[in-house]
């Protein structure tokens, strides 16, 4: 559609005149028929829906701008092809990979093009030649993990290495732990395939001067372009050699011009490394890679505080270390007030402030070897020195660093904090001196905050407490700005030394290079975009830093009822939706190291991570994108996948906890509506359970019978490829209620028959009984039919649940006042007595004293498990924990009863196993349930020898299990039962053997 369509610009101004929307956009009718030109030439996904528009509507910053539009490409065509059509209809565009960017150049409003999806492959590995090839939407990790197989890797690795993308990395020159070895982003590119919005599409690196006379005597576009970089650098090139600082973390501005100089070789691909999607796209990169070394170990020395640290970086350095990381006594502070790893701190050695040394080698010994001058060197200055050869212990104190991010958001008891000054950069000899007048800034302007980061390079990180939400605290922020701009610029350094500048940096920019420079990076950015349609606003004539906030003055919602109490956000439904920050944890891209985010895992579909969720349902708080608050039909959509597995509760860097904003929304959403059948043939399936019990032989007809079993699924919205639970002929409380009453000379325990085991599998409730007997408890149930309402949550039935447990709190209030453990033996459950039940009843102490009486059954018996006996058993044991298991209950616990039953087990690293509950049941999400229990865990149980048990405490999980694979499973009860009875049997039988 040509440019003469519709269009409209448009600037918003509060009450006081400062701008805090300023943008090109279109107008609704423009925007329909780019969405049509769009989806007609591109075979990837076209999404201009308003949810869509509002995913996308801000990056891991302070910034917030809705996109026209989004694509998601599936090839470099498409890239290509949507660049034309937008280019035909006069937008700009704005390129996007893990959506981690902390400056805000990740989203504007522009059609924003999301490579992570589909274009994430790395295409080929010469390891002769060192050189990798890879598409922009690929994670970091997993062009590392692919080079590592020839002992490569490539050199930069930021923390957010397992979800960050290539495409990301190449437009903010990002950096790492070890760029003191590695160097830059920029440092590590051979050759870059781009194309310009003008539709130009070429390969760029190193350009001789042969090459040089081949383009320009080609003519056309290409040659203009190389004509214009003749003459930019021959006009400008004394004036970057004179005027870019000489530090190795210089990551401000247009910080690669320098490689335009012939003694850089005019290397065109690296000049345009970190200009933040503002001249070019990126369409495939080749990357130089570097030896990794076979072992790694660690040196870290403490000091009395972060100052003194700093102050010894170089002589640090001297060692020659591959990566040097500084860490300050506030950051520990604020893991141990957020328990995130606290057990990390115990590797630390006494101290105020610590540098982290890693030295690596063929081998153990000369890793060691390599560390031990500066173990020694620091140890003769009397300095506190540990030497971490452990790769657990190592894995821990970078689980510790890696974690800083989390550890300053939402730290309790602690003003919110923010990014804007999270990573500026001196010369490492100053490092010291810096971080003291930077303090002193700090406190001039009432802010405190913990600083960290890559001190083996002059790199300082931080989450500063900014008061972004009244007028007052943006003026303190735009002139603490300034100040920390001049700061940085007397001492030599750069306003970013890896994030970039976006919107949050770029209009300081001046300070730093002087206007001359500034100018010739407007001429450089001239020559690829004429248009200035490429992510415009942001470094170049760039919005200024406190307009397009996300939560600025002008965010004032309403705080909107809610059920559960949000004690960690203050009672507020609102402040929990805005407190995901975007660091984007729940995209990796496999389960190897977390339970979240299940659905993203199989979907790679934004919407269904847990970043994705929390963004649509900050929107819907924001009202502004979103505006049907609860009956948002987008909000529902996203959240209608998300398995409640609790994962993102324990795995999220801010504990963001997407099963309770789900179980939250569907409340209001679906007040006074019907709820899909499968919310009441499913989550209360506690009542039809109880009903079954009187004419089990009945249920299971209409469950089980070709004909009746159709009809029953189809009804209760269950899928046909499923088959449903067999109801035992005997429930667990009549079996119990039958036996003879055993005393036991310990203590009284409560055994809580959930549903599951109660109704569906009573011999693992059984074997439970076995075991706490054998061990000396006496085991009671309660005195009536009792149910937490676990299913009920997921459906958001949160009234029903609430007088389930009114039930519950009534029935068991003597226990409780005695103190008497409750057990249970489905995670699920005691997850629910552990989460759910104190945050629906605040304030009730029956309700948490509840909440604290009730374990799960091996963290019960951790303590016995020096006690137990060998169990019968043969092969290995392969245990699949449940995620709530692994997010709500102690799942250590289950480790050391497990070593105590002396089996030889492998705890699988596969995540969700995709049914939770009774997501994996229903019809729409059966495909889904599949998918993700085929990512990891199926194929690991089909391989895994037949001789071998699988362990799996989950209902959920053991129905998953048996029904994808036929293998059966086992509880620990189970197990426990197994080995205690046929301990007790042992125990009798030589008794009498010595009475004979």
């Amino acid at each position: 559609m040509p440019q003469s369509k519709p269009r409209l610009h448009h600037v918003e101004k509060n009450r006081k005149g400062r701008v805090v929307e300023a943008y090109d956009s279109v107008t609704k009718q423009a925007q329909a028929h780019l969405a049509q030109d769009l989806a007609k030439a591109i075979a990837g996904e076209v999404r201009f829906d308003v949810g869509s528009r509002a995913l996308y509507a801000t990056d891991a910053s302070n910034y917030r701008q809705v996109p026209i539009g989004v694509v998601i490409p599936r090839t470099v065509e498409d890239v290509v092809r949507a660049m034309t059509i937008c280019r035909q209809h006069g937008v700009p565009v704005v390129m996007r990979g893990g959506g981690t960017s902390l400056a805000g150049q990740g989203c504007n409003v522009a059609v924003l093009v999301d490579f992570s999806k589909y274009l994430d492959h790395v295409l080929s590995i010469d390891p002769d030649r060192r050189l990798a090839v890879v598409e922009p939407g690929c994670i970091l990790d997993t062009l590392r993990d692919a080079a590592e197989k020839h002992h490569l890797t490539f050199g930069p690795d930021p923390a957010t290495h397992d979800h960050n993308t290539l495409g990301g990395m190449l437009g903010n020159n990002s950096c790492g732990v070890h760029s003191v070895v590695a160097g830059r982003t920029s440092d590590n590119v051979e050759s870059l395939d781009i194309v310009t919005y003008d539709g130009l599409r070429m390969t760029v690196g190193k350009t001789d001067e042969a090459e040089f006379s081949r383009i320009l005597a080609g003519g056309g576009r290409k040659a203009a372009v190389f004509k214009a970089l003749d003459t930019f650098r021959r006009r400008y090139g004394d004036l970057i050699r004179a005027r870019f600082p000489k530090i190795p973390r210089r990551v401000s501005g247009y910080e690669n011009l320098d490689q335009l100089l012939p003694e850089n070789g005019f290397n065109v691909a690296r000049a345009l490394v970190g200009t933040e999607g503002t001249c070019v796209t990126i369409l495939q990169a080749s990357l130089n890679l570097i030896e990794s070394p076979r072992e790694r170990v660690l040196a870290i020395v403490g000091f009395d505080d972060i100052y003194a640290a700093a102050d010894a970086v170089p002589e640090a350095l001297e060692y020659r270390p591959f990566g040097l990381e500084g860490i300050d006594d506030l950051l520990i502070d604020f893991v141990r007030r957020k328990h995130i790893h606290p057990e990390d701190i115990a590797v630390l050695p006494e101290g105020g402030g610590w540098l982290v040394a890693e030295f690596g080698g063929e081998n153990r010994a000369a890793a060691v070897e390599a560390a031990r001058g500066l173990v020694d060197g620091f140890k003769k200055k009397e300095r506190s020195v540990s030497l971490v050869d452990d790769p657990a212990k190592q894995k821990k104190v970078w689980e510790l660093r890696e974690a800083a991010l989390a550890a300053t958001a939402h730290v309790p008891d602690f003003p919110e904090t923010w990014p804007g000054w999270e990573d500026s950069a001196v010369p490492r000899e100053s490092l010291g001196n810096y971080l003291r007048d930077l303090k002193r800034l700090f406190h001039k302007h009432g802010y405190e905050a913990s600083v960290y980061g890559h001190f083996g390079d002059g790199l300082v990180h931080c989450r500063v407490p900014f008061d972004l939400r009244t007028e007052a605290g943006l003026v303190n922020w735009q002139n603490f700005l300034e100040e920390a701009a001049d700061l940085v610029v007397r001492y030599g350094g750069s306003l970013s030394g890896e994030h970039g500048d976006g919107q949050a940096r770029a209009a300081l920019l001046e300070k730093m290079y002087g206007p001359e420079l500034m100018e010739a990076f407007r001429v450089f950015k001239a020559i690829w975009d004429p248009e200035g349609k490429m992510n415009p606003g942001k470094v170049i004539d760039p919005f200024p830093p406190i307009s397009n906030l996300r939560v600025g003055p002008e965010y004032q919602p309403a705080e909107m009822s809610h059920y559960f109490a949000y004690r960690e956000d203050g009672g507020s439904f609102t402040q929990a939706a805005r407190r995901c920050v975007g660091v984007g944890a729940c995209r990796r891209p496999n389960s190897s190291k977390s339970v979240m985010c299940p659905s993203y895992m199989a979907t790679r579909d934004e919407k269904h991570s847990t970043r994705g969720r929390a963004r649509l349902l900050f929107e819907m708080s924001h009202g502004v994108a979103i505006t049907e608050g609860w009956q948002s039909n987008e909000v529902e959509e996203a959240l209608n996948l998300c398995l409640g597995c609790k994962g993102c509760k324990h795995d999220c860097p801010v504990q963001v906890d997407m099963a309770t904003y789900k179980a939250e929304f569907r409340a209001h959403h679906y007040a006074g509506r019907w709820r899909p059948r499968a919310a009441y043939s499913m989550g209360l399936i506690h009542k039809w359970s109880r009903v079954a019990s009187y004419a089990p032989w009945l249920a299971n007809s209409l469950i089980g019978l070709p004909g009746l079993s159709d009809l029953t699924k189809w009804i209760g919205g269950i899928s046909p490829h499923r088959r449903m639970p067999r109801y035992a002929a005997r429930s667990f409380r009549d079996w119990h209620r039958h036996r003879p009453h055993r005393n036991g000379e310990k203590a009284r325990v409560i055994l809580w028959p959930d549903t599951f085991n109660n109704y569906f599998r009573p011999g693992t409730a059984a074997s439970a009984v076995t075991a706490l007997e054998a061990l000396g408890y006496e085991v009671a149930l309660p005195d009536r039919p009792l149910c937490c309402g676990r299913p009920l949550y997921d459906w958001g039935m949160l009234d029903s649940a609430k007088a389930l447990w009114r039930r519950t709190l009534e029935s068991l209030t003597p226990e409780i006042a005695a103190g008497t453990k409750i057990i249970g033996l489905e995670p699920a459950c005691v997850s629910a007595f552990r989460d759910e039940l104190p945050a629906l009843f605040p304030g009730d102490e029956r309700a948490a004293r509840l909440s604290q009486q009730t374990l799960f059954l091996s963290e019960f018996l951790e303590e016995e498990a020096e006690h137990l006996m060998q169990p019968i058993i043969q092969g290995k044991a392969l245990v699949q924990l449940h995620c709530h298991q692994h997010a709500i209950v102690k799942p250590d616990a289950e480790q050391r009863i497990l070593d105590g039953l002396g089996i030889d087990y492998e705890i699988l690293s596969a995540g969700c196993c995709g049914m939770a509950g009774a997501f994996g049941f229903e019809t729409e999400k059966y495909e889904l349930s599949q998918t993700i229990a085929n990512l990891a865990l199926f194929p690991r149980l089909r391989q895994a020898p037949s001789s071998g048990i699988i362990l799996a405490n989950g209902f959920s999980c053991r129905e998953q299990i048996e029904q994808g694979t036929g293998r059966s499973t086992l509880h620990i009860a189970d197990l426990l039962g197994k080995a205690l009875s046929a301990g007790r049997q042992a125990r009798s039988g030589s008794t009498s053997s010595g009475q004979r």
